[in-house]
């Protein structure tokens, strides 16, 4: 099985959503965890774990490959939505929608020849917003609030059914596995909270 070249950076928990100018935020999407590479007429998919995943989601694939950029690696969250606009989990788990999958990019690791997670977090979104600007649907930049948010904006998340929200810090590089510079705050009544309680007992 073809393994990932590209070993995802990991959001570690926390219990209320930093404040300071030195962080961003961002909705957490319910869906599944992909890292995508083209390198040029090649896409592949793979997911936090490794596995290869590229012919489940042909609408993200065909969405990679009419980027008119050649070679790049993204992380983002393949997602399934609702009529609400709301990533639905339970239609992308059951398998029936995978034509209608699309990926909310988050990040950008390399770009052309270069390797770009060394660069802080605020000149890789503003790399990923230029590769995917305009661009045909399938893949999306997924939206983020810098600064200071409004101590509403959770509350007001999780009232909407949302799964949580991630934050990280603007000056952050990428590096595989678990990072305190990104912090994942969970709505505690969202059933992906449940999954995972599920998952262990």
């Amino acid at each position: 099985m073809p393994k990932a070249l590209f070993e995802p950076c990991l959001p570690t928990r926390g219990k209320e959503v930093p404040s300071g100018a030195d962080w961003l935020h961002e909705i957490k999407y319910d869906g599944y965890r992909l890292i995508v590479q083209r390198d040029g007429d090649r896409v592949r998919l793979f997911t936090k774990n490794g596995h290869d995943w590229t012919k489940r989601y042909p609408w993200i694939v065909e969405a990679a490959l009419k980027n008119p950029a050649k070679r790049f690696v993204l992380d983002g969250e393949a997602v399934v939505l609702g009529v609400d606009g709301v990533s639905d989990f339970d239609s992308l788990h059951s398998r029936k929608y995978d034509d209608q999958a699309q990926l909310y990019a988050f990040d950008m690791l390399a770009t052309d020849e270069d390797d770009v997670r060394k660069l802080p977090l605020s000149m890789r979104k503003t790399k990923l917003a230029r590769l995917l600007d305009r661009r045909p649907d399938g893949i999306f930049a997924a939206p983020f609030e810098p600064g200071p948010i409004d101590p509403r904006m959770f509350p007001k998340a999780c009232e909407m059914g949302l799964e949580g929200m991630v934050s990280k810090r603007l000056d952050s590089p990428y590096r595989p596995g678990p990072q305190r510079s990104w912090v994942k705050v969970k709505n505690p009544l969202h059933p992906a909270l449940y999954r995972v309680k599920d998952s262990f007992s």
